[in-house]
């Protein structure tokens, strides 16, 4: 009977909350975007706004889906952020000239202005989790998992 209990509790082991991997990068995905929450707020940007603005701030000018596969989204989460970003004047959509099936984002003088105001954004986030040595490890391991994704983009 005991070995009967054990062996089903086993079987169900991979279902228990702390064997997941998922559980700890949600949790803690969660948690970091919610830090930058209030410096992003007197920027008037939500976090996928940041990161879209990030990449804008280097490239200066790219592809939708040049922004899909670097920001990990799709059309129906892009296509709002960069409608909102170009309502307050930090882009420009247009089509491109060679193929009107690609959209080419363009980032704007106001757009530029405001990487000058959130230069400081992730230095202060970054003091709201000083203490964890081990950052550097941990973002080379989930880039490494963020190539096998795009690689694979999950044929599971």
């Amino acid at each position: 009977m005991a070995e009967d209990k054990k062996s089903r509790k086993d079987e169900y082991a991979a279902l228990r909350l702390d064997n997941q991997l998922c559980f700890p990068l949600y949790v803690c995905a969660k948690e970091i975007v919610s830090r930058y929450t209030p410096y992003l707020e007197k920027l008037d940007l939500t976090y996928t706004q940041y990161i879209t603005m990030m990449v804008m701030w280097e490239e200066k000018q790219v592809l939708s889906r040049r922004l899909k596969e670097r920001l990990f989204l799709d059309s129906g989460t892009l296509t709002p952020v960069l409608k909102r970003l170009e309502e307050k004047g930090y882009i420009k959509k247009e089509r491109s000239a060679e193929d009107a099936r690609d959209l080419v984002v363009s980032i704007t003088e106001k757009g530029k202005d405001l990487e000058k105001k959130a230069v400081s954004v992730p230095q202060q986030v970054g003091m709201c989790v000083a203490g964890f040595e081990n950052a550097p490890q941990l973002q080379r391991l989930l880039r490494e998992m963020m190539d096998i994704f795009r690689k694979d983009r999950c044929s599971c």
